[in-house]
């Protein structure tokens, strides 16, 4: 009788902490917050108010006392890229992947870049990690930018050369110049179909001690990849790679 006792009281907290685990609905919205339909109908400067969920945290830093933070967020239907947020040190240790927040601020834009400014936050109950999209086909369309900031995959993406200050073949550059060092935000070329494209390892996102850092420093020129990443812009298409995969 004991044994079925402790059997039953042990399926039932695995059931529990399976629900603890259970991930939030994240097409669902608390009264006055925006759908990403409506977030997006917004005017530039205008306020706005979404829920999302972090998928990611760029950087925090403080700038005359105050502490700012970089996230990119996401829901059901679209992403949000929250640019230096006020956010203290202990909040910003809080935001874990998957964690639900609740942001009033600015929309704004940035070479093409949409993001949330001057915003306030406030965390919520919720979880919800996203699984990431593979947009390999759609680079080089017009509704490309409508996946902007969301996390995505590239696959089977062939490594092409790109120039060094002396003119050399390379597989990556320090800047987009290549007049940067270790450390510094890592450029590299790919193509499919065709068409090549400039992708990026944002060093504050992803620096040098990261898998993804170190991956792309040991590629070679014709390399075949798979990679995930956020899909930023900057004057154009500029994804911010977080993991890179050489295929066999």
């Amino acid at each position: 009788m004991k044994k079925i006792v402790t059997l039953m009281l042990t399926v039932a907290l695995l059931a529990m902490a399976l629900v603890g685990c259970a991930q939030d609905d994240p097409t669902k919205k608390s009264e006055g917050v925006m759908t990403y339909a409506e977030y997006v109908a917004a005017a530039l400067d205008s306020k706005v108010v979404i829920e999302a969920y972090v998928q990611a945290k760029q950087s925090w830093w403080e700038k005359d006392g105050q502490g700012l933070a970089t996230v990119y967020t996401q829901d059901a239907d679209g992403a949000y890229f929250l640019y230096e947020m006020p956010c203290s040190k202990e909040d910003y240790d809080k935001l874990t992947v998957g964690t639900k927040i609740k942001v009033t601020g600015y929309k704004s834009e940035w070479s093409g870049e949409i993001e949330i400014t001057d915003a306030t936050f406030e965390i919520l109950e919720g979880n919800y990690v996203v699984t990431a999209k593979d947009l390999t086909d759609k680079l080089g369309a017009d509704d490309l930018i409508d996946y902007q900031n969301q996390f995505v995959s590239f696959k089977g993406m062939k490594v092409e050369a790109s120039k060094d200050g002396d003119g050399n073949d390379v597989a990556f550059l320090y800047k987009w110049d290549g007049s940067g060092v270790d450390g510094d935000d890592l450029y590299f070329n790919v193509s499919v179909n065709g068409k090549t494209y400039t992708f990026t390892v944002e060093s504050y996102l992803c620096d040098n001690t990261t898998d993804v850092y170190k991956a792309v420093k040991d590629l070679e020129i014709g390399d075949v990849i798979d990679m995930e990443g956020f899909l930023y812009w900057y004057n154009g298409v500029n994804p911010h790679i977080t993991s890179v995969t050489v295929k066999d």
